[in-house]
């Protein structure tokens, strides 16, 4: 790795131009970023402490819950004994700890994934809340990917790349006794997960991912490791994103996509295979749900236009139950207590951090585990997006969220900001902006985020519009963002920037190419310059994924398009700023991607500033760290977008 200048010369040497090295964590990497001052750091640093928290797991015989929160510099697991109680820390390590979920019946273990650095090879642990020792139960080299318990609590089922770092074979294990572990089923691919246990313990629900839109269900012996097919192959293809046993084990209640253009909630019958849709009449995405124990209510959350909407069914009647007003935002996690009454769930809103709630399905009571702190700021003054739909260049519909700065106090035409989502299967929604507020607040930028083809929430057609070599159309849909911010008048068209993280990264790399004349600058992500150098870097188990939503490089034709549209090919035609941020350890998109583009950009004799994480992967998850990377991006901004 290419060291920095200001390391080598020291603080004194330094023009104004550049940080010195003592203002820098001691874990990054700083070049062209002027210091960060004491008058920056204290009118920035009310917006760095928000915390969120997330919910992971009920205890199984009391009324408590496990959640994930940041007190210090990375999320741990935290135990709730009742709403609105203290947040109790479990784990105390350097790392994130990823998930968590107590040992079923008893619940005196948890187990939780954790990586290092950022790497996402992720192993899994045993911890004992009694004596707070976390006992390592995989490898500690492979990628490791923990399923669900089995109902009685004895075994774990889990996938993990450790025989060849490719494919995610399946596991068992006690986690009582880690020498138990054995590997029940050896498979091809990188794309395949646990879903489910039978209610007898004899069978995994399992799903094979061949891509967003295409995957399958396999029936696993738990005995001998046979798979028996349970989703056909050949003719339409179709797209399972969940799936849990019904109560009586006869069945499996999905989310698919089979005739319909939106994942609906559906039953498949084992025996037959036959598959039943639940929710036909919700034409929007099924994303989540989860089975009451007593199987007597399924909750689930539809994905309206970016809004979740909860809904409570009983699946013996196929009748819809009333359900309380929530504000409106993005709910996850949705988990029932073993007592079939309480449910769980994750709500994050416009005007407030992830926090965890629980819904008596009985009576129709919310209730609020956790409230997470807004650094003293009033979080109802905040911003809420507006919905706004457009036409693109070949007339499909494409939509944003925009948050507009408070017009009495930045009056007249502002700055925009386009934020574009990654993925690029995922989707842009009402969600908390976090230390994004200050771009609002203080700045007085606003902010326009997208949701252009290829984006989840929209059916399977308009997910796969950006495919292969229809890459560039979801450029130009930018484009037609680009438009519609020239007509708004309250936005100032001559003083517009782009920013995208992982996929978005490369959009936004595209975009200050295609549209060097419309933009200002560009921040970068993770991102990823050269589709042909991405495949050929990143992880083995991801490669055969990604081939088939950006196109295989192994085909002439397909590797010659992707050369062409590479940024990194066409790096003379970017002449504005660019800040490009990274992780050393990211396993999706090497750090390679990034140091070639800045490597490219500063040949020419343009500006690109670089900011790189030693101890990070796919994006910055410890707050010393992303803290340092928004007050850097905010002197970016200040002086290429809002001057």
């Amino acid at each position: 790795m290419k060291k920095t200048v200001f390391v080598a010369l020291g603080c004194l040497a330094l023009s104004t131009t550049h940080l010195c090295a003592s203002d820098v964590p001691e874990n990054l990497v700083a070049e062209g970023i002027p210091p960060h001052t004491p008058e920056l750091r204290a009118d920035v640093g009310r917006y760095l402490e928000f915390r969120s928290a997330a919910f992971c797991s009920w205890h199984p015989q009391r009324r408590e819950l496990l959640i994930s929160t940041r007190f210090a510099d990375a999320a741990q697991l935290h135990l709730v004994k009742f709403p609105g109680g203290a947040r109790r820390q479990l784990t105390f390590f350097p790392e994130p700890v990823h998930g968590g979920s107590f040992q079923p019946r008893a619940g005196s273990s948890i187990v939780f994934a954790q990586d290092k650095g950022g790497s996402e090879f992720y192993q899994l642990y045993r911890f004992d809340p009694d004596t707070a020792r976390a006992t390592l139960l995989t490898d500690g080299k492979s990628r490791n990917s923990g399923g669900p318990w089995s109902r009685d609590g004895q075994l774990l089922a889990y996938t993990s790349t450790r025989r060849n770092g490719k494919d995610n074979d399946l596991y068992l294990i006690q986690p009582a006794d880690p020498k138990s572990d054995r590997l029940l089923a050896q498979v091809s691919g990188g794309g395949w997960a646990v879903a489910d246990w039978s209610p007898d313990g004899t069978t995994l629900l399992v799903i094979e991912e061949i891509s967003i839109n295409e995957s399958y269900l396999q029936l696993v012996d738990v005995k001998t490791g046979t798979m028996k097919p349970l989703t056909p192959r050949g003719g339409e293809k179709v797209a399972y994103g969940e799936g849990q046993f019904a109560a009586d084990g006869q069945s499996v209640f999905v989310t698919s996509d089979r005739g319909a253009e939106f994942q609906r909630l559906a039953r498949i019958e084992l025996a037959t295979g036959r598959e039943t849709p639940v929710t036909q009449n919700i034409p929007w995405d099924i994303e989540g749900f989860d089975l009451a124990r007593d199987g007597k209510t399924l909750a689930f959350v539809a994905n309206e236009d970016g809004v979740s909407r909860l809904h409570l069914l009983d699946p013996r009647t196929g009748q819809e139950r009333p359900t309380p007003a929530l504000p409106l935002g993005v709910i996850g996690g949705l988990k029932f207590h073993e007592n079939s009454r309480d449910l769980a769930f994750t709500l994050s809103s416009a005007r407030s951090p992830s926090d965890v709630f629980s819904l008596d399905v009985e009576s129709g009571r919310v209730e609020r585990w956790t409230e997470s702190e807004s650094g003293g700021l009033n979080t109802a003054t905040f911003a809420e997006p507006e919905l706004i739909k457009l036409k693109s260049f070949d007339g499909l519909g494409i939509s944003a969220f925009v948050y507009r700065p408070d017009p009495a106090r930045f009056p007249g035409p502002r700055p925009a900001l386009v934020i574009i989502h990654g993925g690029p299967e995922s989707q842009s929604r009402p969600q908390f902006l976090a230390r994004s507020n200050y771009l609002l607040n203080e700045l007085g930028i606003a902010l326009v985020v997208p949701n252009v083809r290829g984006s989840a929430g929209q059916g399977k057609t308009f997910l796969t519009l950006d495919n292969g070599f229809k890459r560039e159309d979801s450029v130009k849909d930018i484009g037609a963002v680009l438009d519609w911010i020239g007509r708004d008048g309250r936005l100032d068209a001559g003083r517009v920037g782009v920013y995208g993280g992982s996929y978005g990264g490369y959009m936004s790399l595209a975009c200050m190419e295609h549209f060097a004349d419309r933009l200002r600058c560009g921040v970068d992500v993770v991102g990823i310059s050269s589709f042909v150098t991405f495949l050929k870097n990143t992880q083995d188990y991801r490669r055969d994924l990604r081939r088939v939503e950006y196109g295989d490089e192994r085909d002439p034709a397909m590797r010659a398009f992707q050369e062409k549209i590479a940024p990194l090919n066409n790096v003379a035609r970017i002449t504005k700023p660019l800040f490009v941020v990274q992780g050393q350890n990211d396993p999706r998109v090497p750090v390679t991607e990034a140091e070639q583009m800045v490597k490219a950009i500063r040949a020419q004799g343009g500006t690109a500033w670089y900011l790189m994480a030693k101890d990070e992967g796919h994006g910055f998850a410890k707050k010393k760290n992303a803290d340092f990377q928004f007050m850097s991006m905010v002197l970016f901004l200040r002086e290429q977008l809002v001057r």
